[in-house]
């Protein structure tokens, strides 16, 4: 039961979690801070039970639907359900389990309707994801778009409302994520291609693939300083943005389209470090203050 359960946290890449979690944390703890909405630790235990849940079943979803397409290519042949690791019915019932779960959790919230009212329809965007890739190139927008539901859906559950802050947030998720997914999709232009699968690098080639990850980034920059300045947010949060923006370029200088041996250090090591380095300025910040 260990080893399958080790199995099935590899199998989603839990450890990934650290790229959206953050950002929903910020959020939250942004809208902590407003007078009318005084923390409160069960909203806490809402917002990561969510998350942790929601992008579960949605990542045990794609290796069910993407799991003849992962055994034809090798990079990822060796994944947990084409390698016989982990059989369907395995994948299939942990993956309903991770849906109610999400469901579940946002009963935490009540008697604030909007969670449990808008889980299904979150949870099918999800999940949708895992198609695009069949009919559109702007997949990697899709997943950014799943992504950034998170600070906004958290702004939602302890505010019962949108707001700007949580939209820039959003913002931010949504070029930062469509970027980094365009560089990691240059490793498969050429399966993708020859498997008739959609993708900017298989369509346009990865010269391009590369300047508008490039743009998606700098995008991603402009909407940091954008929610400093609308947020309230002071030096210290400044301070960090900076440094985030020199990370992204950073990144971009790593790979090159004669050399993409660099993209796993650029997708995990360098993101990893933006997303919960920018949960730390944010907490700094509103402490400093």
């Amino acid at each position: 039961m260990l080893q399958k359960l080790r199995h099935l946290l590899e199998l989603i890449r839990f450890s990934h979690t650290v790229f959206a979690l953050p950002f929903a944390l910020l959020s939250a703890i942004l809208a902590w801070h407003l007078p009318e909405s005084p923390f409160r630790g069960r909203q806490l235990a809402g917002v990561v039970l969510c998350m942790v849940f929601a992008r579960s079943a949605a990542m045990a979803f794609n290796r069910i639907v993407d799991r003849r397409i992962d055994a034809g290519n090798p990079r990822t042949a060796r994944r947990h359900i084409p390698a016989g690791l982990l059989s369907l019915p395995t994948v299939v019932a942990f993956t309903i389990f991770c849906a109610g779960a999400f469901v579940a959790s946002t009963l935490l919230f009540l008697p604030n309707p909007w969670p449990v009212i808008l889980s299904v329809p979150v949870l099918l965007f999800l999940m949708g994801y895992s198609f695009a890739k069949r009919f559109t190139i702007w997949c990697h927008y899709w997943l950014s778009a799943a992504l950034m539901l998170s600070p906004i859906a958290a702004w939602i559950a302890i505010r019962g409302e949108l707001a700007v802050t949580p939209a820039l947030l959003s913002a931010v998720i949504f070029f930062w994520v469509g970027g980094f997914d365009i560089l990691y999709a240059c490793q498969d232009a050429d399966f993708d291609r020859q498997e008739r699968l959609y993708s900017i690098p298989s369509r346009w080639g990865i010269p391009f693939a590369l300047r508008l990850a490039l743009v998606s980034h700098l995008l991603t920059i402009v909407a940091l300083f954008a929610l400093w300045h609308f947020a309230g947010l002071g030096v210290v949060f400044l301070v960090g943005i900076s440094a985030v923006a020199v990370l992204l370029l950073y990144e971009h200088w790593l790979v090159s389209p004669a050399d993409l041996t660099r993209i796993n250090l650029a997708f995990f090591h360098v993101n990893a470090l933006i997303s919960m380095g920018l949960l730390l300025v944010g907490v700094a910040d509103l402490w400093w203050r």
